[in-house]
């Protein structure tokens, strides 16, 4: 086995929760529980849980963040964008890691990697105020030299290359080319002693791509084990997941 680790994205567990229960998600009755999902996936072999909590609430609430902080055994990895509320909320409940992503409200998802370049002094400062709490901040980033190379300059301690352009590439052409821009930006992130995690739109098909991205170390994933378990459990599903990561190169 190689060290690549994964950590699963459980927010879709909170989106069917929230189809039924949106008015009344601390009702006695409503499921699936985020915490017990998280459970089943660290149990299955995943490295860490990652929770999105949005402005808009529209899948993690508040309440799954400190259920979660205070329960799971492995780490939590809090997605977050950088306003002032939710800073507020990582600060005091202080997740092991924090990665800031850029938030739109019409977004289904998010859409792209924070424009580190353009927002860098609210990011350093916010960055500076999780790092006296003892939390590793990670940048959502698109796979440039340019973001790459501001993330290292503001401190961060990761990078989480964004992969949605790769996974949702339509011809091998644009395919190869968002893989080269995706190789060369994990090789100066690591020669620049960034820990290079990557995420969105990871799947267990497009994930023979991913393997050819050297220097990582994590991979986070959500959507793709979460439609899987609908099929095969979420036991089967991280595990299916995790078998397919095995062995990578490096």
């Amino acid at each position: 086995m190689s060290g690549l680790r994964l950590g699963v994205n459980i927010d879709h567990v909170a989106t069917l929760r929230q189809a039924r229960y949106v008015t009344m998600p601390e009702s006695k009755n409503a499921e699936p529980d985020p915490l017990v999902a998280a459970r089943v996936c660290e149990r299955a072999g995943a490295s860490g849980i990652v929770a999105h909590l949005r402005a808009d609430r529209r899948h993690i609430q508040e309440r799954d963040i400190e259920r979660l902080r205070a329960n799971i055994m492995t780490k939590l990895n809090l997605e977050m964008g950088n306003t002032p509320e939710i800073i507020d909320i990582a600060l005091r409940i202080v997740p092991d890691e924090v990665c800031l992503v850029p938030e739109k409200r019409q977004e289904v998802t998010t859409e792209g990697g924070l424009d580190v370049v353009a927002q860098r002094k609210e990011l350093e400062t916010t960055i500076k105020r999780l790092q006296s709490c003892g939390i590793r901040v990670s940048l959502f980033i698109d796979a440039t030299l340019e973001q790459v190379d501001s993330a290292a300059e503001l401190g961060a301690q990761m990078v989480e290359l964004h992969t949605g352009k790769l996974a949702n590439a339509f011809t091998e052409k644009v395919e190869k080319e968002e893989l080269e821009k995706l190789r060369a930006a994990a090789r100066a992130a690591a020669e620049s002693k960034l820990q290079v995690n990557a995420g969105h739109g990871i799947n267990y098909k497009n994930i023979e791509l991913i393997r050819q991205i050297p220097r990582l170390t994590e991979l986070n994933i959500g959507h793709s084990i979460v439609s899987r378990a609908t099929s095969v459990g979420l036991d089967n599903a991280v595990k299916e997941m995790l078998a397919a990561m095995a062995n990578y190169p490096g």
